[in-house]
């Protein structure tokens, strides 16, 4: 028996709990770690937002099948993947047990070393069908468990009964969901850690730099930024290009000069990154979304690389209202994330010459509220 994530915001939760909570429902891109999962696996379930876990869903199948979408799988796709499921466990959002609960923060091996106001502990519980160490699921199993033989009341406070407040925008093709994030900072965000953090996002540069490069990309990157950068970039430097061969106007050629690194194949921009070490994670979105603005027809990939403790504050300004508006669709599902972590992961796979970009599409993550 296995252990894996399940993700519901708070809309998704009431949906499943109004539902027969016979199918879950998860998006193609869980498409491998699914075929993982087997009968008697149990999925724990997380609620966004107000960070509480509540409940546990036994899978009945030995494989997905694809179905229908559920009302709580928030997605445009027609058919999704889905398990048949029995719940071991299901609790009221009351009853349900906050994550920073001592029981629990105290506990979870990805959550004992950290402060409880900070964000670094989050990236296990941003996507559903994460696999949980088994010492992780069975505590999780354990007090959940308890809690529904014998609950003890966590009332919602303030703060999460704000955040269970739905914020959405209404654009002409559709209405969205937005974050709308409150002027603060966690302990994870003082201004001693920023000059190691200038330095660190130079070497990110780089290393997306070299492996554009071995991928067989021409690369851009900033005039500004370039004699730093090549102090860390010291192989296939030679893809580095000395002007951008677009045909766009003045101010929108402005603009993507500016991005921290562009990877081309002739004359198309095939991915574009912006490494994010500002504590406002907000520079590089404004310069996502002005160059949408001045090309809402442009395709191609946009990715924010930020450090791991910074994803939650990624998301978190990726959703904001004015980011929803753009004319081609919202930010959100158009840039994505990719942490620290992961890009050094994939730099060191082996025959990254063989590999084309859409690799990058095992590594990144969606904003999703």
């Amino acid at each position: 028996m296995a252990y894996y994530t399940e993700i519901f915001t708070p809309e998704t939760y009431q949906a499943f709990t109004q539902s027969d909570r016979t199918i879950d429902g998860f998006y193609e891109r869980h498409k491998e770690v699914a075929k993982r999962i087997k009968a008697g696996d149990i999925l724990v379930c997380y609620v966004t937002r107000i960070s509480r876990w509540c409940g546990l869903l036994e899978i009945l199948d030995n494989e997905p099948f694809r179905a229908i979408k559920p009302d709580f799988v928030e997605t445009d796709d027609q058919h999704v993947l889905c398990f048949h499921v029995r719940p071991k466990v299901w609790l009221s959002l009351p009853d349900s047990i906050p994550i920073r609960d001592d029981k629990i923060w105290q506990h979870l091996s990805f959550t004992q070393s950290y402060p409880k106001n900070s964000s670094i502990w989050t990236g296990i519980l941003r996507n559903s069908l994460n696999k949980l160490n088994d010492k992780d699921g069975e505590l999780l199993a354990e007090m959940l468990s308890m809690q529904a033989n014998n609950p003890f009341p966590y009332p919602l406070d303030e703060k999460e009964l704000k955040n269970l407040k739905k914020h959405t925008v209404n654009r002409v093709d559709k209405v969205v969901q937005v974050s709308v994030p409150e002027n603060d900072e966690s302990i994870d965000d003082n201004e001693g850690c920023q000059n190691s953090d200038v330095r660190e996002s130079i070497k990110m540069q780089a290393l997306l730099a070299q492996i554009g490069a071995c991928m067989g990309h021409r690369i851009w990157l900033p005039k500004a930024d370039r004699s730093r950068v090549l102090k860390e970039w010291n192989k296939d430097t030679e893809a580095l290009l000395d002007r951008l061969p677009l045909n766009y106007d003045e101010a929108t050629i402005s603009t993507i000069e500016q991005i921290d690194v562009i990877w081309l194949k002739g004359r198309s921009i095939v991915r574009a990154f912006e490494v994010e070490h500002t504590t406002s994670v907000y520079s590089g979105l404004l310069r996502m979304a002005d160059l949408l603005a001045l090309q809402p027809n442009m395709n191609i990939k946009l990715h924010i690389v930020a450090p791991d403790y910074r994803q939650e504050k990624v998301f978190q300004e990726i959703l904001r209202p004015v980011f929803s508006l753009l004319e081609k669709a919202p930010l959100s599902e158009i840039c994505s994330y990719i942490s620290y972590s992961k890009l050094k992961e994939l730099s060191k796979q082996k025959h990254l010459d063989r590999m084309n970009d859409g690799v990058l599409d095992d590594y990144d993550e969606q904003a999703e509220l």
